[in-house]
């Protein structure tokens, strides 16, 4: 079935294009992180005009509520530095559109993803729950405090630049697990990989990035 303009409904040569021009080019080697992102159908997760082809674009897009969904190559970035099997118990620090959530969903056994801004929480939950993700549980709250409820996590990301390393996050970081974080100025960070071994936190560098900022106490200031 077509689209106006000859597209795909599903979208899946755009899938497939995006993988093997924007992903695997670049590093990204785990062939499950890799048929993931050839499978969940990232237009989806957007609304209004943005909800086709340019939603396998090179680039963020902005999804509203001042929040993005991320470049794909970055989604797969974070998500392989996680070195996810599949019987993990996964932390998300800002839903946003579900996107991330979906694909840490085909990787990991549990995925409990906390987002601030109530809108996004409600979209995000129905959108997944719409495409079958019952692996995925979405709280209202303040993601910079984790969900000690479930800790501990054997991977977390952060999908939102924070000025340092959350305390609590590393707190609730399992191990033998990592926490992916942006971490730097308002304007540019540097991704941050802290693994933990045993009482050990080991911090790495990675690639230059700029994300939304991290609200909340430990975090940025709303109106900064």
């Amino acid at each position: 079935m077509l689209k106006e303009g000859g597209v795909t409904e599903d979208f899946a040569a755009e899938r497939e294009r995006m993988v093997a021009q924007q992903i695997a080019p670049r590093g990204i080697t785990d062939q499950r992180l890799l048929a993931a992102m050839r499978k969940v159908p990232r237009h989806v997760f957007f609304c209004g005009p943005k909800a086709g082809i340019e939603a396998y674009g090179d680039h963020p897009v902005p999804i509203g509520e001042g929040q993005t969904i991320s470049q794909p190559y970055m989604v797969a970035l974070m998500t392989q530095y996680l070195r996810l099997t599949g019987s993990e118990r996964v932390l998300e620090v800002g839903t946003g559109s579900g996107y991330q959530a979906a694909i840490l969903a085909e990787l990991a056994a549990e995925v409990y993803s906390v987002e601030r801004i109530a809108k996004l929480a409600e979209r995000a939950t129905e959108t997944l729950d719409r495409q079958g993700y019952r692996n995925v549980h979405v709280k209202l709250g303040d993601g910079i405090l984790g969900w000690p409820e479930h800790a501990p996590y054997d991977g977390i990301i952060v999908t939102a630049g924070a000025p340092r390393v959350p305390a609590a996050l590393t707190e609730q970081l399992g191990d033998g697990g990592a926490l992916v974080v942006p971490v730097g100025p308002r304007h540019t960070q540097m991704l941050t990989i802290i693994t933990r071994e045993r009482d050990k936190l080991h911090r790495e560098s990675g690639t230059a990035c700029v994300f939304v900022k991290l609200i909340g106490d430990g975090g940025w200031e709303a109106e900064e």
